[in-house]
């Protein structure tokens, strides 16, 4: 059971601006023997949450647009703004891109997306990496 929870942290953790992996637990723990099924749902969903802080950060951070600290320019909102138009909502598909997919979240929710359909498109990005990860351990050893 801690060994699940560690997951779920490593996967949350991973997700935010923080640096972080979870790839390699997953993979040990996978090899260690643990429940291929219950480490997909475990990482998929501690990855996913993490995204929604991100998500929930960027939310609130526009508020203090009018600040001086503010990170981003009116400008380069506004530039952010068409690129996320241009790529689509689809590009959250691929929130698990090392270096793109963190930030790629907040500015989710610095641009207010839809919750639900930042959420599902974000799950499924996610789900589909570590599907594809356990997939190629259990073919590889």
């Amino acid at each position: 059971m801690l060994s699940y929870l560690l997951l779920f942290a490593s996967g949350f953790l991973a997700a935010t601006l923080f640096p972080a992996s979870s790839e390699v637990l997953l993979l040990t723990l996978y090899h260690q023997g643990y429940q291929p099924v219950l480490l997909w749902l475990v990482a998929s969903f501690g990855n996913t949450l993490g995204s929604c802080v991100n998500w929930w950060l960027g939310s609130r951070l526009r508020q203090f647009s009018a600040k001086r600290w503010f990170p981003f320019s009116a400008k380069s909102l506004a530039r952010a703004e068409r690129l996320f138009q241009r790529f689509g909502l689809l590009s959250l598909l691929f929130a698990w891109l090392p270096i793109v997919g963190d930030p790629l979240t907040l500015v989710a929710g610095v641009l207010r997306v839809r919750f639900s359909l930042f959420l599902a498109l974000v799950l499924l990005g996610k789900a589909a990496r570590y599907a594809l990860l356990l997939s190629v351990a259990a073919h590889w050893y």
